[in-house]
Order: C-alpha cells, then structure tokens, then sequence
C-alpha cells in the first residue's frame, strides 16, 4: 500500500515484483555512475587551464568511448529480456479468473467452478467504514490463494481499461474484443490494491481493484460460501 510522500515502489508482494525492483536499482546504479562520470568530466574540462593534445585526438578514446557504451546497454539489456520473458511465462496455473472492464466497475468470472463470478465496485466514500482506504475499496474483492499460480484472463465489455496493481508488478491492457493474460503468485497473505490505468471516461477514477490473499483453507470455505450465496 502506497503512503504520501513515498518516493520508491510499494513493497513486493509477488516473486516477478521482487525481480523488477532488483532491475530498477540495478538500472539506476548505472545511470548513477554514468551521470557522475560525465559531471566531472564536465568540471575537469571546464576548470582546466590546460590542454593535452592527446586528449583532443587519440584512437584509443575514440575505441573506449565506442565500446563502452555498448558494454553498458548490454548490461542492461540482458536483465531486461530476462524478466521481460518471466512476465509471459505461464505454467499450470491453479487458478483461473477472467477480469471484464466496464464502464465504470470490474466483474470477475472463477472459471474452474460453476456460477462463481461477482461485480466489484468501488464503495462510496459516505459508506467507507474505519480503516478502509476512499477511491480504493471495493464492495467484493477479488479473493486468492497464496503461494500459488494465478492466471487472469483480461477483456473489456466498453472502451478500453487496464488491470493493474502496484504491489503484484502486474498492468494489462483491457481490450474490447481481446482477451490478454498474466500470470502471478502471490507469496504472503494480504489485501493489494490497484485501479484502471487506462483513461476511460468520466469515472475513470472510481475503479479500484482490490485482491485478497489467504491461506488455501480459507480460500476453499470463501468459494463454498460465494457458491451457497448464488
């Protein structure tokens, strides 16, 4: 859960979140030295009072400054194509849940059992109770079990939305007549909270998707009671 003033990423949740924080601070240190280098090479050159002529024209700079760079966006690059391929990685999921964008809520479709499937909307700010958060609590929660695969099917019924949350390092595309995937797991119990990233019209903002993760028993005694309800 984010907090004001935050300046980093919302604590992982999920082992694909964990792996794109190591990127981003593997990413920064880079650009951090790179930014450090050329400002003193800026001072040296600016406060120098002398000039060597090597300096101006040399092969072996012009190799160094060439290879370098290349080197760099390499070191980059292959961590990136990495974890760019665990992200579309999918093994056996044990759970399947498809995700419909409307205008302006979530519906949420358990596809492994039968008549399982729920709308979640956001809850008005005069019905919040204490502790929970305004323009992020919903009135049903997307409830699953942790430490295990999860894949979710995304779509759009109107215009286009996107299924993120923060914590779990997931963002997809909801597309009218598309159907995209992700995948994760989560790895500690807890409640995560995302909303629609995507600018579709004028509730925009009132989308909040909110997951709950629980052991397994209690994911099993919530889908016999949402099942008894139905």
């Amino acid at each position: 859960m984010a907090h004001p003033t935050q300046l980093g990423f919302q604590d992982a949740a999920s082992p694909l979140m964990e792996e794109l924080l190591h990127f981003h601070d593997h990413a920064l240190m880079i650009v951090f030295l790179i930014s450090t280098m050329v400002l003193y090479i800026i001072v040296a050159m600016v406060t120098a009072k002398l000039t060597d002529k090597l300096i101006l024209d040399s092969q072996e700079i012009e190799i160094i400054w060439t290879l370098l760079p290349a080197i760099i966006l390499i070191l980059i690059a292959l961590p990136s194509l990495r974890i760019l391929y665990l992200m579309d990685e999918i093994n056996d999921p044990h759970l399947t849940i498809k995700a419909m964008g409307h205008q302006w809520y979530w519906s949420y479709e358990y596809t492994d059992y039968e008549d399982l499937g729920f709308d979640s909307y956001m809850v008005p700010t005069q019905d919040l109770t204490p502790g929970q958060f305004r323009l992020l609590e919903a009135d049903h929660r997307m409830v699953i079990p942790v430490e295990s695969p999860v894949r979710v099917l995304i779509s759009a019924e109107d215009v286009l939305h996107s299924w993120a949350v923060p914590s779990l390092g997931v963002k997809v595309d909801a597309v009218p007549g598309r159907l995209n995937q992700t995948t994760f797991i989560v790895n500690r119990p807890g409640v995560f909270y995302g909303q629609c990233s995507e600018i579709c019209g004028a509730n925009h903002s009132f989308m909040p998707i909110v997951i709950e993760a629980v052991p397994l028993e209690h994911f099993e005694n919530w889908t016999s009671l949402m099942i008894e309800d139905a």
